[in-house]
């Protein structure tokens, strides 16, 4: 009830700026980028044509790369030079769209030109795509949607988490966004219309807005945020002869399901006319393509530095063979680029448990190690919490003794607290450990 009047409010305060909207759910391509570059190539002998040629794709060359900056991140960028000069710079002409030479002149021996020129980032988008070089999984947040709407023939919001009426009909704010945040890559935990049920988990909404229970289910999903919005429109008073004017609002939350904390809110409104209630649609779609594209630039700016300045947790390793595997284990850790730092906490001949600054979540750095490959053995991971990673060697199938279970066996994994208890350095063999851990 306290959003829908809020939002009512915001509603009084709309102002007829624009009388026409493209089609809901139609956004338009990536658009080039367009950059003035220079280029220069040595003359040789008199002939300065070969030289003005090399001097163009010269500064083609350097608009691309300027191109390559301007779509990945800082640490993207320095992991993949390669794929830079082998895909991109390879076939540099691929990605222009248009180009014209300003102005070119010879000068101390060498060809100098001015190049204006359009990038293609749709092409150069794709291009990394293909490469492998955006991984929405590890490097965008997974985001669950939780938005209300309500239309001008609606008595009141329609959702799915909180007291739906049968199946509630398709949000056009909610279909916007997911093309927004489609085209950026950031992958959402509800795909299509397949809507989870809250109850499945345990969750119950206590109201619309909930945003505790909207944090515990987006938890349950393996979302790394939620955005919890409303979105209205409703008919005004407006008229241009048998056409209506139709105005629209949304407020978005974004929810950070690690610090369970509010961390970014984004609303806007927009206006659209019509013979009919399409006008409420169009309305609708505006306000949600506007407030989107500033939600997505917030959330890839806060998950960056989230990421940049990494998360703190502690790592439990235990397991037989402990002190062969845990250096075997540590060598492998040294070769994941996001750990900033790894440092003993407590060590002994079955355990350990290592303090670990990792630009991720713990969860990433589960699937990250999980990834890594050992001869002899293999890792488990056990238990993974906002603070906590705990893993344990396991044998290698190829090496388990007939007398072992099968793999078929259930197993339930109960972490031991008082394996981990503090105090436990009089384990013999930590002297050895910690040695060990010097090379």
């Amino acid at each position: 009830m306290i959003m829908v009047l809020q939002l009512r409010f915001l509603l009084v305060s709309f102002v007829v700026a624009v009388f026409c909207f493209p089609l809901p759910g139609v956004m338009a391509a990536r658009e080039d980028s367009l950059h003035i570059t220079i280029g220069q190539h040595k003359i040789n002998g008199q002939d300065t044509s070969d030289a003005q040629k090399a001097a163009v794709r010269d500064a083609l060359e350097k608009a691309v790369q300027i191109a390559f900056v301007s779509v990945v991140s800082e640490q993207k960028l320095g992991e993949n030079l390669d794929v830079l000069y082998d895909r991109l710079l390879a076939h540099t002409m691929d990605f222009v769209s248009t180009y014209r030479v300003i102005n070119g002149m010879a000068h101390n021996g060498a060809y100098l030109v001015g190049v204006e020129s359009k990038i293609s980032l749709e092409l150069m988008e794709k291009r990394l795509r293909d490469a492998g070089v955006f991984n929405q999984v590890q490097n965008n947040p997974k985001v669950l949607l939780l938005i209300a709407e309500q239309g001008p023939e609606d008595t009141q919001p329609r959702c799915w988490w909180w007291q739906p009426e049968g199946n509630p009909a398709a949000s056009v704010a909610e279909k916007s966004l997911k093309v927004v945040f489609e085209q950026a890559r950031i992958p959402l935990v509800v795909a299509g219309n397949n809507y989870p049920d809250p109850a499945a988990y345990n969750i119950v909404f206590s109201a619309m807005g909930d945003q505790t229970a909207a944090m515990a289910l987006g938890q349950a999903l393996k979302a790394d945020m939620v955005v919890l919005g409303l979105a209205s429109a409703r008919e005004s008073a407006n008229r241009m002869g048998n056409e209506k004017t139709f105005e629209a609002g949304v407020a978005f939350t974004v929810l950070d399901t690690a610090s369970r904390k509010e961390v970014i809110h984004e609303t806007s409104t927009a206006a659209a006319k019509s013979t009919d209630t399409r006008g409420a649609d169009q309305a609708l779609a505006q306000a949600s393509e506007s407030a989107g594209q500033a939600l997505r630039e917030k959330i890839e700016g806060f998950w960056a530095q989230n990421m940049k300045e990494g998360k703190t947790f502690d790592l439990y390793v235990e397991g037989d063979n402990f002190l062969t595997r845990f250096i075997a284990l540590k060598r492998q850790l040294k070769d994941i680029r996001e750990i900033e730092d790894i440092s003993p906490r407590e060590l002994g001949s079955s355990h350990a448990i290592m303090e670990v600054t990792y630009q991720g979540t713990p969860a990433q750095f589960a699937n990250a190690v999980m990834l890594r490959t050992f001869e002899e053995f293999g890792v488990e991971v056990s238990m993974v919490l906002d603070d906590a990673v705990k893993i344990r060697f396991v044998a290698s199938p190829k090496n388990n003794p007939a007398s072992e279970p099968s793999q078929d066996d259930p197993k339930v994994i109960v972490p031991q607290p008082d394996t981990f208890s503090q105090g436990s350095a009089k384990t013999t063999g930590q002297e050895n450990v910690q040695e060990r851990l010097q090379e």
